[in-house]
C-alpha cells in the first residue's frame, strides 16, 4: 500500500501557470483513463483592425469532439453587421471538420444568450444570482 499524504493547504497571493499545470496534468491524465479526448486543440479566429492588432474575435478549444467557445468578442463599432455570427459559423465549421459532433459556451444575462440562441444554441443550464441580482448560462449546440 502507498504513503499516505497528509495534505498542506497553500493560499497564493498570486497562483501562477506552473501552478495550474500541476493540478492539470495528472487530472488531464485521469481523463484520458476514462474517455478518449481526441486531438485537443486550441481553436482561434481573430478580428484585426487597419493596423493589423487583434480587436476582437473568438477564442475555445476542440477536446472530446466538442467545440468549448472560452471567449467571443465582436467591438462595438463591427456590431450589427453580422460580424458574430460570421465568427460563430465559421468556428462551428472549423469543429466540424475536425470531427466535433456540437459546441458548448457560457454567458451571463447582461451579455448575449439571445446571439447565441438565434443561433441555435440551447439552454442546458443557468446559476442565478451569479452575479447577484443576474444569472449566468450555459449553452450547447449539436452539429
Amino acid at each position: 500500500m502507498g504513503r499516505r499524504l497528509t495534505p498542506e493547504f497553500f493560499v497564493p497571493d498570486t497562483p501562477t501557470d506552473a501552478d495550474r499545470a500541476a493540478i492539470l496534468a495528472p487530472l488531464a491524465a485521469f481523463n484520458r483513463q476514462h474517455a478518449d479526448p481526441g486531438v485537443a486543440s486550441p481553436l482561434a479566429i481573430l478580428l484585426k483592425d487597419g493596423e493589423g492588432s487583434t480587436v476582437g474575435g473568438l477564442w475555445g478549444a476542440t477536446i472530446f469532439r466538442w467545440l468549448k467557445i472560452e471567449l467571443l468578442f465582436v467591438p462595438e463599432e463591427m456590431r450589427g453587421m453580422a460580424t458574430g455570427t460570421a465568427i460563430m459559423k465559421r468556428a462551428e465549421a472549423l469543429a466540424a471538420e475536425r470531427g466535433c459532433i456540437g459546441a458548448s459556451l457560457d454567458t451571463y444575462s447582461f451579455q448575449a444568450r439571445g446571439f447565441y440562441e438565434k443561433r441555435g444554441y440551447a439552454l442546458v443550464g443557468t446559476i442565478e444570482d451569479c452575479p447577484p441580482g443576474g444569472a449566468h448560462h450555459f449553452l450547447q449546440k449539436r452539429f
